[in-house]
């Protein structure tokens, strides 16, 4: 099993339904968009999200999340500080994401 990478977050109060569905298929199109600098091939393993539907006083506003799965620690990390579509991904969301919460995990690793 892989490294996980969990981003949750919720949208600025004045963003459009159509804004948020944008940012969500943008993120979720980075499975295919961010290329390994070696390999020049897409290097996440799998990503999924959705809507939070668990809405409670734990869940701090957070109206979406995300899970993605990557082969190893190095992969993650270049995804998440050098993955020029990773960057771009977030230069366009920011303007529309309010907060972000990100938890990483390796399974079974305690």
């Amino acid at each position: 099993m892989g490294v996980m990478h969990v981003v949750m977050f919720s949208f600025k109060p004045l963003a459009t339904p159509e804004e948020v569905q944008e940012v969500c298929d943008k993120l979720l199109a980075l499975k295919d968009t961010c290329l390994h600098p070696e390999t020049n091939r897409p290097y996440m393993k799998n990503i999924t999200g959705g809507v939070n539907t668990h809405m409670s006083d734990a869940q701090d506003r957070v109206t979406h999340a995300f899970v993605s799965e990557f082969d190893s620690d190095e992969d993650r990390e270049y995804y998440l500080k050098t993955d020029p579509a990773y960057a771009a991904f977030w230069e366009g969301a920011k303007g529309i994401v309010e907060k972000t919460e990100v938890v990483g995990f390796m399974p079974g690793k305690f």
